[in-house]
This record gives structure tokens, C-alpha cells and sequence, in this order.
């Protein structure tokens, strides 16, 4: 199910106003609900969506912005799932998956679209979930990481509590010295209102009438161009008992100077003897790894390959964003959340 990639395209045409066209927006509405679903019914064995718990909440959320009602069950699901603390990776969180339920929580209660009684368990639920994020804020001030920090800021400023928890000040702080992780649309998406005092829910209540069309097109400014060859050290790790042999690959890789992983990637396939292979899969995030020397990493067995610098320390980027450095290693390890 495209879930998530239509929720988004949902908040995107309510934020920029579009001129009224009530049979577009409503064909595009009953999609999303029949996706959200799709989603649901195909995985009911396994207790969780066909995409996600973070692509399902994104729903609702993208729902209610156009104020559009969707069934108790649905929304008691989510309910569920987090008193089963079943949006949490296994070993750590899932700020992101939390926050983006939180936000859906506040909407629906926000925008009445729930009955009281169902509003006050959200309610509850919701305050839990904060609770959880400020206790679970790294030294560095990240929620999560530095993806995930941009949703958990929204949750505190649709609360309107911004002003009143330090840990919002010390995310802001890291987020500003990190913002040239956000390379792509759907990223500066998320981070874009925070930076602004804004979350997704102000789409919601935007009075599109007294809005000014000041959007034009730019020309974004090209990358510097960089001279030379690097090389990248590239592991790739796979656990007992799923294969006998721990380390796959392990091979230096030659590559221009400043190209992103996914180029490091691309240049060990064209390696000689090309035993290295590997496979991406485009999402509304940019591409993601799925595939690696044929091991593929499966929703429903919640694994996925795992990008590291070393053993322990895993990258804040994507694929396509991450720039290695001469001299790096870097580790592709598949991994269960």
C-alpha cells in the first residue's frame, strides 16, 4: 500500500492552498482511506500494517487535516498497538513513529472528530508519549536521531509546550548545527515548520483565502565540484543463525571525492570480480537500502539493513545523503527493530 506517500501528498496540497476542486481532493481522500485499509487487512496475522505503524499514523493525521472523519477502529488500532509497545524497535524507540501518532491524536481531538470518550483516552495516551520523549532525549539533544527530532519538536509545539521544556531548546540547538542533513524534499518537509514555530497540524487550520501566492521556482546552486579519488573501506555483516559465514564482504572501494554512499555502492558493484550487488528502493525519504549480495530485508520480518561507521555507531543519513570521508569504513549490517 502507498499509504505514507499519499498521506504526504495529502498535507502537501492542503499547505500550498490549491484552487478548489472538491472531485480531486475527495478522489484522493477515499484512496488514502481505502489504502489505510489495504494496509491493515493484509497483515492482520502479523499484528501490525503491511508498511508501518509510522505510514499508518501518517494517514489519519493526513486525513484529519482535511477533516475528514475516519472509523473508531481505525483509530482505536493505533490505540492498541501502543499498549503493546508495539511501535518501539527492538533495543531502542521509535520517536518518530510516536510523534507522527501523537500528532494524529491532537488533530483528531483538535478538530472534534472523535466522540468525548474516545477523545479523553487520547488524550491520556498522548501525554504518555510526550512523557516517553523527553525521558528518552540523547546528550546530544536528538530525539531519536536527527530524522526523527523534527517530528518529536512538532509534538511540543502543537502541545504548546515549546517554551516550557528545556529539552525543546537543546533539540533546537542540535537541529541548527545539523541542518545540512536535510537534502531532500521530504525531510526539509519535516523540518521546515519546526524552524518556523510550526507543525503539521497549523495545515489543518489554515484560512487558504488570505493567502498570498509568493511561491516561485529557484534554481538550486550547484554542488561544488571535487577533484580526486577516495577510498572507502565497505563491510557487509549478516547475523547467526540466518548465515553461517558473519562477514559476507569486506573489500576497499575507490570513488570520487565527496560522491554520497550510494555512489560508494554503485562503484563496489562495478567492481571487479562484481561480486558485490545490491538493491534501493524509492520512498517519499529517498531511496533505501533493501537489498544486499541477495539478502533482502523484510517488513514482515521487521529487519533492515543497518548502515554504521563502526560496530556500534550508526549513520544520521540515508544512502543517498551520507558522504563518506577518505580513509572511512563503512558497515552494512542486517539487522531486526
Amino acid at each position: 500500500p502507498e499509504t505514507g506517500r499519499l498521506a504526504l501528498y495529502l498535507l502537501g496540497l492542503r499547505a500550498t492552498c490549491p484552487p478548489p476542486d472538491p472531485g480531486s481532493q475527495r478522489s484522493l481522500v477515499t484512496w488514502l482511506k481505502y489504502h489505510l485499509e489495504e494496509d491493515w487487512a493484509g497483515s492482520r496475522r502479523h499484528g501490525h500494517p503491511l508498511t508501518s505503524f509510522y505510514q499508518y499514523g501518517l494517514g489519519i493525521l493526513a486525513l484529519c487535516a482535511h477533516r475528514k472523519r475516519v472509523r473508531e477502529e481505525v483509530i482505536r488500532r493505533l490505540l492498541e498497538a501502543e499498549h503493546h509497545h508495539k511501535f518501539r524497535h527492538a533495543g531502542g524507540s521509535a520517536v518518530d513513529t510516536e510523534a507522527v501518532v501523537v500528532l494524529a491524536f491532537t488533530c483528531l481531538e483538535r478538530e472534534r472528530l472523535v466522540r468525548s470518550r474516545l477523545a479523553a483516552e487520547l488524550r491520556a495516551v498522548r501525554r504518555r508519549m510526550r512523557r516517553r520523549m523527553v525521558e528518552e532525549q540523547r546528550p546530544d539533544g536528538f530525539f531519536g536521531n536527527v530524522y526523527s527530532t523534527p517530528w518529536a519538536m512538532q509534538v511540543f509545539i502543537a502541545s504548546n509546550m515549546c517554551q516550557l521544556q528545556t529539552v525543546y531548546g537543546q533539540a533546537m540547538a542540535a537541529l541548527l548545527k545539523n541542518l545540512d542533513a536535510f537534502t531532500i524534499t521530504a525531510t526539509m518537509a519535516q523540518v521546515l515548520p519546526v524552524l518556523h514555530g510550526r507543525s503539521y497540524l497549523d495545515i489543518a487550520s489554515m484560512r487558504c483565502q488570505e493567502e498570498p501566492d509568493t511561491l516561485t521556482p529557484i534554481s538550486p546552486e550547484p554542488l561544488p565540484e571535487m577533484l580526486g579519488t577516495m577510498m572507502v573501506r565497505l563491510m557487509v555483516e549478516c547475523p547467526l543463525p540466518r548465515c553461517p559465514q558473519h562477514q559476507l564482504y569486506d573489500q576497499l572501494v575507490p570513488a570520487p571525492a565527496g560522491a554520497s554512499l550510494l555512489d560508494v555502492l554503485r562503484a563496489a558493484a562495478a567492481q571487479e570480480p562484481h561480486d558485490f550487488t545490491f538493491e534501493t528502493q524509492e520512498t517519499p525519504q529517498g531511496p533505501f537500502l533493501v537489498r544486499v549480495l541477495g539478502l533482502e530485508a523484510q517488513q514482515q520480518k521487521r529487519s533492515y539493513w543497518q548502515l554504521l561507521t563502526d560496530s556500534s555507531t550508526s549513520l544520521q543519513k540515508g544512502v543517498a545523503e551520507y558522504r563518506p570521508q577518505d580513509g572511512d569504513s563503512i558497515i552494512l549490517r542486517l539487522s531486526e527493530w
